[in-house]
This record gives structure tokens, sequence and C-alpha cells, in this order.
């Protein structure tokens, strides 16, 4: 790991601690110590097994995707990508920087580097597809029982403001599929809105690399259309349990913390949290995940057991992903290391 790395990963988590010891220092009293002694550790290792069995079906994911384009890629190797995806995803702005690391360890299980491409631009899809049904329907069934759930009204109004981009962005992408010169024009007009200071030459390498971006999409989903309907299928499973076990681990503690479960509740809040952490502004979301989590779910769960929740919730989503994602990275260190060594050996005899 060079040094750049080991400057993020402090920066990192120097702002989600700093931020979690402030959260916990003005939301503790006593109710908190009692809802501590409550929390049994069988909880954790549940909400511990959860963490593990997502990535277990993003591995499963990435496998079955690479299998319908004709490729064997071992599951612990698609294991060890999705880890060492964790780190680099924990100490770039948002939570979306991994997929380099992904496209390069599936052309090193050779996978052709536009079909690997392909692949993790599909997964990206399938997890927007995914949460953006997952949200209108949670947000349907939670209207249902509106009436029968006490919710604060920065809470429906948050609710609200999701369910509208959520659909807005899923009629976006029905309609991009059909017709992808509409969603270049979008992306072309929204730039030119967010790029009226640039300078000429920069604003036309902007949309170039916009137009590039777009046309790698299309070309992702006619690979799958053709030849991977398959893992598209599978893909789309593995995702929705995917985040399912990501977004019951919250129910969990809160269960755990004799506040929860409240399941609807929950999901929709995650929905948004979600969003927010795909804008970059600081490495792994860290400061900016506290700060959301903690307005959110302080909404509806009591303030004393608040900074515990979001402490438990962050390492487990967090700083357990900085350990796994170091012991993969250390792994495929030590594989193109020997990798070197023996093409220098070759190379000598």
């Amino acid at each position: 790991m060079n040094q750049q790395h080991k400057k993020w990963i402090w920066i990192s988590v120097g702002l989600s601690t700093v931020f979690l010891l402030g959260l916990l220092y003005f939301t503790y009293d006593e109710s908190t110590f009692i809802a501590l002694q409550n929390l049994s550790l069988t909880i954790l290792l549940l909400a511990l097994f959860c963490h593990l069995l997502a990535l277990l079906c993003w591995s499963l994911r990435v496998k079955m995707m690479s299998y319908s384009l004709g490729y064997h890629v071992g599951f612990l190797h698609c294991f060890n990508l999705v880890c060492a995806n964790l780190l680099v995803a924990a100490i770039t702005p948002s939570q979306a920087g991994g997929e380099p690391v992904r496209i390069h360890e599936l052309y090193r299980a050779d996978v052709k580097l536009g079909d690997a491409t392909a692949i993790v631009i599909m997964e990206r899809v399938l997890d927007g597809i995914v949460l953006g049904l997952g949200g209108v329907i949670s947000l349907f069934l939670l209207g249902s029982v509106w009436q029968s759930i006490d919710l604060p009204p920065a809470l429906t109004t948050l609710i609200y403001l999701s369910w509208f981009l959520v659909t807005i962005c899923l009629v976006i992408f029905v309609i991009s599929v059909r017709n992808p010169f509409f969603l270049k024009r979008l992306i072309r007009g929204i730039s030119r809105l967010l790029t009226k200071k640039w300078d000429l030459a920069r604003v036309e390498r902007f949309l170039e690399k916009v137009d590039r971006e777009v046309d790698n999409f299309h070309y992702s989903l006619g690979k799958f259309i053709g030849r991977g309907k398959f893992g598209l299928f599978i893909g789309l499973i593995m995702t929705c349990f995917f985040w399912f076990f990501q977004f019951i681990i919250a129910s969990i503690l809160l269960i755990g913390l004799g506040v929860g479960p409240h399941y609807l509740e929950s999901f929709v809040s995650q929905l948004i949290i979600a969003v927010i952490m795909m804008i970059p502004l600081t490495p792994g979301g860290a400061g900016v995940a506290e700060v959301s989590i903690s307005t959110v779910y302080g909404l509806f769960i009591s303030t004393s057991v608040l900074g515990v929740f979001v402490l438990l919730w962050r390492l487990i989503l967090y700083y357990l992903n900085i350990i796994l994602g170091l012991v993969a990275s250390l792994i495929i260190v030590r594989r193109e290391v020997g990798s070197i060594e023996d093409d220098q050996q070759l190379h000598n005899t």
C-alpha cells in the first residue's frame, strides 16, 4: 500500500471517529447504559452474519454475471475482489470508488477488459433498479399504514421527496434504455448548466466523457441482453438479497437496543442515506454518513441510543469493510509480487 492510500485511510477513519465521538458525547445518558446492558452478543453476531451474507451474495452476483458471458471466475476470487473493492470505496469520495478494482481483478481472471467493464457497469444498474423499486414498494407499504405510524413531519417530507426522485429516475432509466440519445441530451443539458464557469475546452472534454460513459452503458446492456440474460436475472436476484441483508442490519441493531425494529421506516431511511452517500463529499462518506444517519434515525428512535446505534452500524458497515479490504488487498499484492518474480525467473532461464 502506497503512502497516498495510507493518508486517505487515516483521513477517512479520523473524520468518522471524530463525528462518532461527538455524537456519543451529546446523546448518552442513563438509558444508554441500560440499552447497552440489554444488547446481547447474539444480536451483534447476527448483524455481522447478515453483512457477511450480503458480501457472499455480491460475490455470487459477480461470478454468475461473468459466467453468463462465458467466463469461469472462481468464487473465492470474486469474494476477494469484492472485499478489496470495499477498501477503495472507504477511502475515496463517495462510496462508489471501487469499480476500477473490480474491473482489474476480473481482467486478472482472464475476463476481457470490455466484458469486465460491462459486468461492473451492469452491477451498478442492478443496484439502481433494486433500490429504486424497493424504495417505491416500501414507501407504498408505509403509506398504507400511514395513519398508524406517528412519523415526524421532517421524515414525511424526506419520504415524499425520495419517492418523487426514485420515480423520476426509474422513468428516465426506462426511456434511456429505448432511446440512448435521450439520455445523452439530458445529461449534456444538465452538464452545461453545471459547467457554465468552465472554459470551453474543459467543457468539451467533459461532454465527450459523458457521451463515452453513456455509450459504455448501452454497450454493457447490449452484452447482457444479447447473451447474458441468465446472468442478468441471477444478478438481479442476488442484488435483491444483497440489499436486503445490508438494510436488515439496522433493524437487528435496533431490536438489540430495545427501540426497534422499525422495518419500513428503517428501509426508507437507508434508501435516503444511500443516495446521500453517493455524493462525493468526503473519503468513504466519513462524517457525512454519521450526520445523515443520526439526523434521519433521530426522527423516530430515542436520542439516548442514537449514538450507540450509529457507532455499531458504522463498525459493521464501514470499519469492518476497511479491515476486510486491507486483508484482500494484501492477498492481491502478494499475488502480483509473486507473478512478477515468476516472470523474472522465466526471463532469466
